[in-house]
């Protein structure tokens, strides 16, 4: 009983060990304004894959609220939303950044500059929770995948102690 109960013990620990193993940032340049600069089109952005328009937004507008727009609020709350997208965000080539706060504005309707004004981060960004930034490639994918882990390590720990 005492090997079963290591068995456990070991694959409780690997799968909850295996959602914290990257930490990422939701890089500066996108609290920066992205206007036309008169260049636009020979430095054109690729379209988004990612669609922001069908995201919930109710995780920033329900604590970031005005008129006061507190930052530990507001800030929290655009990271708990944003992060989980850093990898598109971050990627300078496309328009992910600025078709997320288009989106983010018409459904908070917040005044220009807030997040950028309000969200200080480190040197290479604002910092993500380890457990919040999945791969780009893997965003969508990142809780069926957790699931599925789970569910596998359940089923292995329950053979074992049958077998």
């Amino acid at each position: 009983m005492g090997i079963d109960r290591s068995v456990f013990s070991w694959m409780l620990l690997f799968v909850g060990l295996s959602g914290l193993a990257s930490c990422s940032f939701v890089s500066d340049d996108v609290l920066k304004p992205h206007g036309s600069t008169g260049r636009s089109l020979l430095q054109a952005k690729k379209s988004c894959s990612m669609s922001f328009e069908f995201l919930n937004y109710t995780i920033i507008t329900s604590k970031c609220k005005g008129p006061q727009y507190p930052a530990s609020l507001c800030c929290s709350a655009f990271l708990e939303f944003a992060c989980p997208y850093a990898d598109y965000l971050n990627d300078a080539t496309t328009d992910c950044a600025s078709s997320m706060f288009s989106y983010i504005n018409l459904n908070g309707r917040y005044p220009p500059g807030l997040f950028a004004s309000e969200c200080q981060g480190e040197k290479e960004g604002l910092a993500c929770p380890p457990s919040s930034s999945p791969d780009a490639a893997d965003a969508p994918h990142s809780a069926q995948r957790l699931t599925i882990a789970l569910i596998a390590s359940m089923c292995a720990i329950l053979v074992a102690i049958l077998f």
